[in-house]
């Protein structure tokens, strides 16, 4: 019989400037490739946003997620695969985490803290599009 045992790992993404605008799509994306691995989400948080020292495919800024998860080992394929393929990920690292223990990575969770960053740049963005919407009708009165 085959052992399927979970490792923890300590995750961190660097995502396109343009998932910054669109950040709650970004982080579903990493969500939806960790859980088709069967990967166990304890923590996840907004880590920064900023320039990058060097252009990474014509990228200048990023911002860094990082997750705490676990994943059977026998996935780990499946996952490097999956964020090699990403058009959101332009680089990731996996590094296990057996320097902390559960508690610990699940106490460095801000999944609240993010989500709110999501709904308040979602909100932005529609009081954008709105005035943007609004501007050209007042200019043709």
């Amino acid at each position: 019989m085959k052992e399927n045992r979970k490792n923890y790992y300590e995750a961190m993404f660097l995502l396109r400037q343009a998932a910054s605008a669109d950040l709650g799509a970004a982080v579903d994306h990493i969500r939806e490739v960790l859980e088709r691995a069967e990967g166990e989400i304890l923590a996840m948080k907004k880590w920064d946003e900023r320039r990058l020292a060097y252009e990474i495919k014509k990228q200048k800024r990023g911002t860094y997620i990082l997750v705490y998860v676990g994943i059977p080992a026998a996935q780990m394929a499946s996952v490097e695969r999956m964020l090699n393929l990403s058009e959101v990920v332009l680089r990731w690292m996996l590094v296990r985490a057996d320097h902390l223990s559960v508690e610990e990575m699940t106490a460095a969770d801000a999944q609240q803290e993010l989500a709110d960053e999501i709904k308040l740049r979602s909100e932005r963005g529609r009081d954008r599009d709105e005035s943007e919407e609004t501007e050209p009708a007042a200019a043709e009165a």
